[in-house]
């Protein structure tokens, strides 16, 4: 997916992610993505787990939140948040790529500001399409990106399409 980085790094990287939530609620993004009771979402690249807790809330207890990181410090980030919180429908994955879930088996996958830092993007995408349910949703975002560029590069293999365009995300349906 990427290097890892060091601890500070990460650190720093949370605390910019904190007060990007605070102006940019994750809710709202989320919402966007529409996360139903009973769920199985895939946070895929979530970081320190800016979308965790209310990933969790929209799932309910009949629902379940994979959230995967390459980077360890991440994953101990949300496994501390889920124990907190008592999160009990938090499972995390480390991970560069493969998520080790079923085939069609995630409603929604959360590609969230990951995209520009993957290695191999086109094997990232081969793997959430073998996840996603056949009417599963690809919620995307990146901020590092132009529309044009975030349309083509998820949609030139033929594995999504362009579903809806909200104010925050794009949602990419799962091309059978």
């Amino acid at each position: 997916m990427r290097r890892l980085i060091s601890k500070l790094s990460f650190e720093l990287i949370a605390l910019s992610f904190r007060l990007r939530d605070f102006f940019n609620p994750p809710r709202s993004i989320l919402e966007e993505a529409g996360i139903e009771p009973g769920f199985r979402v895939l946070d895929y690249g979530c970081g320190p787990g800016s979308y965790v807790t209310v990933a969790a809330e929209l799932v309910g207890k009949r629902g379940k939140v994979y959230a995967l990181d390459i980077n360890p410090l991440a994953v101990r980030r949300v496994q501390s948040i889920a124990s907190k919180r008592k999160l009990t429908n938090v499972e995390t994955i480390c991970s560069d790529c493969r998520t080790g879930l079923p085939d069609n088996s995630v409603d929604v996958v959360l590609l969230y500001d990951t995209f520009h830092l993957l290695n191999n993007p086109n094997e990232v995408l081969e793997e959430l399409h073998r996840v996603l349910k056949p009417e599963g949703i690809l919620s995307f975002s990146d901020h590092h990106m132009k529309e044009s560029e975030i349309l083509s590069r998820v949609t030139n293999r033929g594995l999504f399409r362009l579903w809806k365009k909200g104010k925050k995300t794009y949602s990419f349906l799962k091309v059978k």
